[in-house]
């Protein structure tokens, strides 16, 4: 067992260096192509602190743990939302630009919404009665199809241009820096990250099962606990860095972009690979979900008028330990 332990302790800490790796590269090369602070936040830092969870959720999916992959990502989006953001308000308020509000976070609770609803639906097989011939692609009740995982990933594709194309635009109005560190360097530090992030995953995730099964434990309970907050490190750090840089928009659009491309990219991606059971979710589970972006949301009508102040902070945390003592009560 304790070799075990040993073993996931040495796969996170290869997952967090990569991840940290992958992420300063990744930030050069968005500045270098004259990219806003809120977008590096939301699309090249969101993407490298996600890559944890892909690797592990990916790694689920082809070895065919539904609960492992749907529970990393459920699990991380709550962790991220609650935990981190609550945590980062709490060291420094973050501001809420109007688009913040009005878009990021909207997209953040409609994303969210659609992977409740096509997660938890009747199987469109039986609803057409064309069970047989289709179920390889459409699946079954409360499961993620390949379908549904196809869907996402042209939503993911759409996104991200539209990202992009509108972070080009502040940037003009913004006025960057222009970036001076290497370029090459950078490159150098994005391939490192990846190849740390692929083994330490693939370590991390196959002695997290082997605990868990050793001890009784479920491989639900382990994904949405310690492989979420694991898994979460990258984005924790991130957080805390730019807040006690005053960045709090890289902060925010690093939260919000890690949760829309763990559901877009990371889930998608998993599902075509294999498709999702969602029978070990409960609705407490998906409930909090979906309430971790109405609260997101509502951060910018409470305290301080498009702020994620320190009330919002404190209130984020109450809400995390309250579903941790509920997680903890039903194990």
């Amino acid at each position: 067992m304790a070799f075990l332990v040993l073993l996931v302790l040495v796969g996170l800490a290869m997952v967090v260096i990569g991840s940290n790796f992958l992420v300063d590269g990744s930030t050069v090369i968005a500045r270098k192509a004259g990219l806003s602070e809120f977008l590096i936040g939301l699309t090249i830092v969101g993407m490298g602190t996600s890559t944890p969870e892909m690797v592990v959720s990916f790694s689920a999916a082809v070895k065919g743990i539904s609960d492992i992959s749907v529970g990393n990502i459920v699990g991380s989006n709550i962790f991220n939302a609650i935990f981190i953001l609550g945590i980062t308000a709490l060291i420094r308020p973050m501001p809420m630009t109007k688009s913040n509000v009005h878009v990021d976070a909207v997209q953040n609770i409609a994303i969210t919404l659609l992977l409740i609803i096509l997660g938890r639906s009747f199987s469109i097989s039986s609803f057409f009665g064309v069970e047989d011939k289709l179920s390889f692609l459409v699946g079954h009740e409360n499961m993620l199809t390949r379908l549904s995982g196809f869907i996402f990933l042209a939503l993911f594709a759409y996104y991200m241009i539209k990202s992009f194309k509108l972070g080009r635009e502040q940037a003009v109005e913004e006025h960057q820096p222009k970036e001076t560190r290497n370029l090459f360097l950078a490159i150098l530090m994005v391939v490192c990250g990846l190849g740390l992030l692929i083994y330490g995953g693939n370590l991390f995730v196959d002695n997290a099962v082997e605990i868990a099964r050793t001890c009784g434990v479920s491989e639900k309970f382990i994904a949405v606990t310690l492989l979420a907050g694991g898994t979460s490190l990258p984005e924790l750090v991130t957080c805390i860095v730019a807040a006690a840089k005053n960045q709090g928009q890289l902060a925010l659009g690093n939260i919000l972009g890690s949760n829309i491309f763990n559901i877009l990219l990371i889930l998608g991606g998993s599902a075509v690979i294999h498709p999702l059971s969602f029978t070990g979710m409960t609705n407490v589970d998906l409930g909090v979900l979906f309430i971790s972006t109405i609260l997101i949301w509502l951060s910018a009508f409470t305290g301080k008028r498009n702020c994620l102040d320190r009330f919002d902070g404190a209130l984020f945390l109450a809400c995390g330990a309250a579903y941790m003592t509920y997680l903890i009560i039903k194990l």
